[in-house]
């Protein structure tokens, strides 16, 4: 009995330590839960388009294959900027999401613009305003 509990004793002394160290980490270290009700109660707006509201079309969908191709290029804009919603309706483009910068949200519509034509982008890009522009 007694050799038994020279093996056991350290065994769960060291099985305790692994994990109580591993628990004791993550109650230091909380990450708070994706909050976006306020996002999708705006996207779920009637009169705010959407992605799934695109149109089929073969003109449209070129239109926005272009826009993401070139904001996917662009290796200056933050991975937000990269996940911007690009809907295009009859030819016309909206832009929605959140951005860091203004200059972020200026350099997409700009891009866009470029693509779909003057006149034709409506930019409903969010600043988040939490990073400074690169230089």
């Amino acid at each position: 009995m007694n050799r038994s509990l020279k093996f056991v004793v350290p065994a769960l002394t060291v099985w305790t330590l692994l994990f109580g160290v591993g628990q004791l980490g993550a109650a230091q270290d909380p990450q708070p839960a994706p909050d976006n009700t306020k996002m999708n109660k705006r996207d779920r707006a009637p009169s705010q388009p959407t992605a799934d509201q695109a149109k089929e079309t073969s003109a449209d969908r070129d239109t926005m294959q272009k826009i993401r191709k070139a904001i996917m290029a662009d290796k200056s804009l933050s991975t937000y900027a990269h996940n911007v919603k690009v809907i295009s309706e009859h030819g016309k483009v909206t832009l929605r999401g959140p951005v860091h910068t203004e200059e972020e949200s200026r350099n997409i519509a700009a891009k866009a613009t470029e693509v779909a034509g003057v006149g034709n982008v409506v930019n409903q890009l969010s600043v988040k305003g939490d990073k400074t522009p690169r230089k």
